[in-house]
């Protein structure tokens, strides 16, 4: 499975891998939305700035978004409102400065922004109470948002909510400029550079497989920090979602389209080319779904009956993560840790966030700081509510630690691949045998049957068939056996 994006993108630029000791003012670890522009912004005001990346640019959940930059957010705004109505405006205001800067970027780059509408849709009664919550959310966040009764869509809805004047991307065209961009005012990106930990202290040094990097500051851009400091990984819950692409005789839709119900489907057309429509949805939590390809055939199956398209142009996944707080973390990772820095939990929507974020983090180390920076802070004051949602997040991963121990000890005959044993042992079939422990927390590994993984399902952690890690938080590989 590769996603579209890098279809579209064949001639891609290739960075070196670490192979010496370096210093500098700021070391950014991970090269995708966030990270790239968080280099781009600290190298233009005059830092000397290294990005380490432990595949290629883009290679995370960057590339492999439905790229909609919109403030109108499916029931996000909603929620953010009945948990933390105190900083909705601020949310709204993040997200719309992340898009300004999109938006501003692109044209003065000359990569495509295509303007559209969102439109957020409900197929049943309860999705339309769920969408008449957004609609006050919204109203109440000052989003010009519109009822409609005919979204434009091939089958029956029972309202929608209308944003105009939002936008759509591609991701990995975006932030391969945005990179370059950074290169040229002074940064160095290095690739296939896998950070494995960061020693802290006054001036960090940040180690990779190959080398070292001593800097001022660190900043943590990789979908889920990759150190256990500050206890992320218990504050995120990890989701795959997925997304097809079909070609078809025009536009298939003339706006960007998000069902409130379940299962989820996205909708929005390629960019720039219109006549390849994009299906996306079918999320679960990593490691926990029965069988990840058949997520997949689910939306071809559900594209092909509702569009009447043919056979699927691509394929491919993403994984994003939910904050139990409900609101990104973006800010130091510990609050009395003044050199490491983190941004995480989009929650599906690190277009807008993502840009906002890498301004955030620049101005945080510039000494600068936005209005609405209070709404994205990685730390704040707990509430019961957080502390509750935590609970039952990490209640479930106890679960599934559990689960996954005793599952292998009792497994016998299964044919591979399987992960049986005590301790476990994990066979995709193709000869190589790895242990089949995570080696972030000790969670025993499922077979992604779309993708020929092994997925954690306590943290999201994923591996290669061989054991090499493809995302964290994990930072080692599973052992061969």
């Amino acid at each position: 499975m590769q996603s579209w994006w890098y279809d579209q993108n064949p001639a891609r630029p290739v960075y070196p891998f670490l192979a010496e000791d370096l210093s500098c003012d700021v070391v950014v670890v991970g090269a995708g939305l966030v990270g790239a522009t968080t280099a781009l912004m600290l190298a233009r005001a005059g830092k000397s700035v290294v990005v380490l990346e432990g595949r290629s640019v883009a290679a995370g959940t960057t590339g492999g978004t439905t790229g909609k930059v919109s403030l109108l957010q499916g029931s996000r705004l909603s929620t953010i409102r009945r948990h933390h109505s105190e900083h909705l405006r601020g949310y709204v205001d993040a997200n719309r400065a992340g898009q300004d800067w999109i938006r501003a970027y692109c044209e003065a780059s000359g990569v495509t922004y295509d303007v559209r509408d969102a439109v957020t849709y409900a197929t049943t009664a309860q999705g339309e109470k769920k969408l008449r919550q957004e609609q006050e959310a919204c109203q109440e966040a000052g989003l010009p948002v519109v009822w409609d009764t005919d979204p434009g869509l091939p089958y029956a809805v029972r309202g929608a909510l209308r944003l105009a004047g939002q936008g759509q991307i591609d991701a990995v065209a975006l932030t391969d400029r945005i990179a370059a961009d950074a290169v040229a005012a002074g940064a160095r990106i290095f690739q296939d550079t896998r950070v494995l930990k960061v020693d802290g202290g006054s001036r960090p040094r940040v180690r990779t497989e190959q080398a070292t990097v001593d800097a001022q500051d660190v900043v943590l851009a990789t979908g889920t920090p990759i150190l256990d400091r500050g206890g992320f990984f218990a504050r995120l819950t990890p989701e795959r979602s997925y997304a097809v692409a079909f070609r078809t005789d025009g536009p298939a839709v003339d706006a960007m389209h998000l069902s409130v119900d379940s299962p989820t489907r996205s909708l929005r057309t390629s960019t720039p080319d219109t006549s390849v429509l994009l299906v996306g949805g079918n999320g679960h939590t990593t490691g926990r779904a029965r069988s990840e390809r058949e997520k997949v055939e689910d939306l071809v199956a559900w594209a092909r009956q509702t569009f009447h398209v043919g056979e699927p142009l691509a394929a491919w996944s993403a994984q994003d993560y939910g904050p139990t707080r409900g609101l990104p973390y973006v800010g130091r990772v510990l609050p009395m840790e003044q050199h490491l820095h983190v941004a995480t939990g989009f929650n599906k929507w690190g277009m807008a966030m993502g840009a906002a974020a890498g301004l955030a983090l620049a101005d945080d180390l510039l000494g600068e700081e936005a209005t609405w920076r209070e709404a994205v802070q990685a730390w704040s004051r707990p509430a019961l509510r957080d502390a509750g949602a935590a609970a039952a997040v990490n209640a479930t991963v106890g679960v599934e630690m559990g689960k996954g121990w005793v599952s292998a000890a009792l497994s016998r005959d299964d044919e591979p691949p399987a992960v049986r044993g005590f301790p476990p042992c994990a066979e995709s079939g193709d000869g190589t045998k790895v242990s089949g422990v995570c080696t972030h927390l000790g969670g025993v590994v499922e077979w992604n049957d779309a993708e020929r993984t092994w997925d954690c399902p306590l943290h999201g952690s994923r591996f290669a068939e061989d054991g090499a890690v493809i995302e964290g938080p994990a930072t080692r590989p599973l052992r061969r056996r």
